[in-house]
């Protein structure tokens, strides 16, 4: 399985309803990353793949390639509530792999 297969994997982990970061998924793939993990989830068109669900470590939203009204309302969906940009209840929200 190469990389991008193993990124997407853990992107399926998570629930509706969570979040995670970029730099959870780099330290579950034992990687530092970052920007790599940003790109091939910004290139993603599976719509299986819950790419939407991985924020800044901050809570912030970051990108997404169908834009960030698309990425709110796809968090509204799923019981996600956003406000100016972040993730409300960021901290308990949040999705850690093992």
């Amino acid at each position: 399985m190469d990389f991008k297969a193993h990124v997407y994997r853990l992107c399926k982990q998570i629930s509706k309803g969570k979040v995670s970061t970029y730099k959870e998924l780099a330290k579950a793939l034992n990687s530092k990353a970052y920007r790599v993990i940003g790109q091939i989830l910004h290139n993603n068109y599976n719509s299986t793949i819950p790419c939407h669900r991985i924020v800044n470590s901050n809570g912030e939203l970051g990108g997404f390639n169908k834009g960030l009204k698309a990425k709110i309302g796809l968090f509204k969906k799923g019981g996600v509530v956003v406000k100016r940009g972040k993730i409300v209840d960021f901290k308990n929200i949040r999705c850690y792999f093992r």
